[in-house]
């Protein structure tokens, strides 16, 4: 019998202009909060809680840099995704 891995990870790279932001943690963490567990969100040697945006905005994260996000409960796939094509779309933002 397969085990189902207890977690998943994706990188993005922060593509808009201003990097993490207020308004792009906001969007970040508006899309973990639909998980069903934990998502966390890394830069460099730095973790939060992606469903906080003050969380999220310690990280200091500027443009050009790598996220990490990392799902506990592999059902959430989804939002993984989700969350990847959110920064490597910029937000929405204009280039």
């Amino acid at each position: 019998m397969t085990e189902k891995p207890k977690r998943l990870a994706g990188r993005a790279t922060l593509v808009n202009a201003l990097g993490l932001h207020a308004r792009s943690a906001a969007m970040i963490a508006r899309v973990a909060q639909k998980a069903r567990a934990a998502v966390r969100v890394k830069h460099g040697d730095m973790e939060a809680d992606a469903a906080s945006v003050i969380d999220i905005l310690t990280l200091a994260c500027p443009a050009g840099e790598t996220l990490e996000f990392i799902i506990e409960d592999p059902e959430d796939c989804d939002i993984l995704k989700n969350l990847l094509d959110l920064v490597t779309s910029g937000f929405g933002e204009k280039q």
